[in-house]
């Protein structure tokens, strides 16, 4: 797991964090304790399922701003990646249908999913991949909302439940 986990002067370098970059000086944001923890898992698995592009940024800044763990907020984005991607957001176009109590059509969905394959086809795949989301529409956005603040949640009250005290040394 800590490979995946950015190291403080990896994310100074990152260009897209220039303007934050000098905020990554504060030591709160790198100490490993429940609530920073917690709130760092929380933050990445929001920002990762709920946005497509710029997860990270929207997860580091944010962590800046809620004095979470930074590196670890950056690191839950990839709950989103190009394994999870597909069944993710087929899960939360499904949600999202059954929360807005939308008949399951089966054209709309076969073409959706044609659209996904020929995304993954495409030499232009930024074009194919917001053609699939104009498809999707509604109940996607509503899915991911749901699927994202749902994991968020479920991601604070795990790390807050499980983690373990350190015994006091004395």
């Amino acid at each position: 797991m800590k490979r995946f986990i950015p190291t403080r002067e990896m994310l100074r370098r990152s260009r897209w964090l220039g303007p934050l970059a000098h905020r990554l000086d504060d030591d709160r944001l790198w100490r490993i304790e429940r609530e920073s923890v917690a709130r760092a898992v929380a933050i990445g698995l929001f920002f990762g399922l709920l946005i497509l592009f710029a997860q990270f940024l929207f997860a580091v800044g944010t962590a800046i701003a809620f004095r979470a763990h930074v590196a670890i907020a950056a690191a839950c984005t990839l709950v989103t990646n190009p394994l999870t991607f597909a069944p993710l957001y087929w899960a939360a176009f499904k949600l999202g249908n059954a929360v807005l109590d939308r008949q399951d059509d089966e054209s709309a969905a076969s073409q959706l999913e044609s659209e996904a394959r020929a995304l993954a086809e495409q030499a232009a795949p930024l074009e194919g991949l917001w053609a699939t989301l104009q498809t999707a529409g509604t109940p996607l956005i509503v899915g991911l909302a749901l699927m994202a603040t749902g994991a968020a949640l479920a991601g604070y009250v795990l790390v807050a439940l499980f983690w373990r005290k350190q015994p006091k040394s004395s």
